[in-house]
């Protein structure tokens, strides 16, 4: 398997953290630059990747990068990369062809934020409940934003290796009666209800839907955005239960994910969504949720949770890996093209 242990990437390299709404672009000159003068792009603006990386990159870049590194949110088989969430396609041949570069590497977007939580400091990130890191333990990060992210990080052989997944798309189901009055009115996807069915900006939404036809009330919001300034400021009682059991199925799922991995590392909220509700977060239904794991609710007690505060954490952990590879333990086997 390829990795990326004893290797370098050419500079300048172009970062790029390719979101379902967002694009975010980076250049670093060389291995002691910082990330700095980002430039964010929304996907919609754009036909394609390529067209946005040339009219908002590379026609302002001081120099020409040699390589690019890019997070992106989907799966990566293959010489045509498809994005989840945005009508985007990667195809890193034609990157190499058409734009110049002479080296492409594509990992996963939660794979990017894992590597952010191996470099992350306390500035960036705010403890919710009780628990302390055990230095070197497996570490999860979970993103509720445009989907629902999922990736573990583990020690090994002197390096941090992301563990990226699919993970959002586990089953999530009812399991109080208030819950059972409203999992009916959610949307499935064949016959089942995801994590991410609920834990995205869409669910939020999806969510506040529910509980108002549960609850006999026409909704009167239509926005994610509305839902949570309601529901934070409890202005709306519907919108303020979605923010409450948005806590608690958050916490739920990252406590599922905490036991997979024995996250004694700890587990990380990232992305716009958990800062936006740090208030709900910090009530005691999330942290109750993530601790009730029995028979392991002792060992859960132990474990911290954090939201990353980072505003631009998947740049970050992208910047600090193509500046030192070696500290990271990232396979490039299928992900990596040349000229």
């Amino acid at each position: 398997m390829a990795k990326t242990r004893d290797e370098h990437f050419p500079f300048p390299i172009l970062i790029g953290d390719i979101g379902g709404t967002n694009a975010r672009f980076s250049l670093l000159s060389d291995a002691a630059s910082e990330t700095k003068d980002v430039t964010i792009v929304q996907t919609a603006s754009y036909p394609t990747i390529d067209a946005a990386i040339e009219d908002a990159v590379l026609s302002k870049a001081p120099a020409k990068p040699r390589s690019t590194i890019l997070a992106v949110a989907g799966p990566i088989n293959g010489d045509v990369i498809p994005l989840t969430n945005c009508p985007w396609v990667v195809r890193p041949n034609d990157l190499i062809a058409n734009l110049g570069f002479e080296d492409v590497v594509v990992i996963n977007d939660f794979e990017a934020q894992a590597l952010a939580v191996a470099t992350l400091d306390s500035e960036n990130q705010v403890q919710v409940g009780r628990g302390m890191v055990k230095p070197d333990h497996s570490k999860v990060v979970l993103g509720p934003g445009t989907g629902l992210g999922v990736a573990g990080l583990v020690h090994a052989l002197d390096a941090w290796i992301p563990v990226p997944g699919e993970g959002g798309h586990v089953d999530l189901g009812p399991r109080s009666a208030r819950d059972f009055e409203i999992f009916p009115h959610i949307e499935r996807i064949e016959g089942r209800v995801s994590a991410e069915q609920i834990l995205c900006g869409r669910g939020l939404l999806g969510l506040y839907t529910a509980i108002c036809t549960a609850d006999g009330v026409t909704p009167s919001l239509g926005t994610p955005a509305d839902v949570s300034n309601k529901g934070l400021s409890g202005e709306d009682r519907q919108a303020a239960e979605a923010i409450s059991l948005f806590s608690v199925y958050l916490g739920r799922v990252a406590g599922d994910m905490a036991v997979v991995f024995n996250a004694k590392g700890g587990v990380y909220l990232s992305g716009g969504i958990p800062q936006k509700i740090l208030p709900a977060l910090q009530k005691p239904g999330f942290r109750e949720a993530f601790e009730d794991k029995a028979p392991h609710r002792e060992m859960m007690s132990h474990i911290p949770t954090f939201i990353v505060t980072h505003p631009l954490a998947a740049v970050a952990g992208l910047s600090a890996f193509a500046r030192m590879p070696s500290s990271f333990g990232v396979s490039t086997d299928g992900r990596r093209w040349r000229k």
